[in-house]
């Protein structure tokens, strides 16, 4: 059964629950999915961290989102793919809601990532 995901904003928090909520009968979907969960949780819980524990956390999951060249059986254009989602699409309403949450324009999380590296 394909699902059209692209219409579905990526930052929506049910979007999860709607995927879950399908059949999914296959072990490695529901690897999949679970890996996609804990890096959202991981992106969304710790955006503000202060200490080291949660800003490594917030990264590593960012990195993961953003990455979009790596051949790894799980990375996220590969998850996204398998669970019927558009990992580009997905991916903008990542960095749209970081931006809300930040409440700052794009430009300055783009600067202030390059002063920090």
């Amino acid at each position: 059964m394909a699902l059209t995901w692209n219409v579905i904003d990526p930052s929506d928090d049910g979007i999860l629950e709607k995927l879950s909520k399908q059949v999914i009968c296959d072990g490695e979907k529901r690897l999949m999915l679970a890996i996609l969960e804990n890096a959202i949780e991981d992106f969304q819980k710790y955006i503000l961290a202060t200490d080291k524990k949660g800003k490594g956390l917030f990264d590593a999951a960012e990195a993961w989102i953003l990455e979009t060249d790596s051949p790894s059986f799980f990375s996220f254009n590969i998850i996204c793919e398998h669970l019927e989602l558009d990992p580009d699409y997905m991916r903008k309403g990542f960095m749209s809601w970081k931006e809300a949450k930040l409440g700052q324009p794009k430009e300055c999380t783009n600067k202030l990532k390059s002063k920090a590296a």
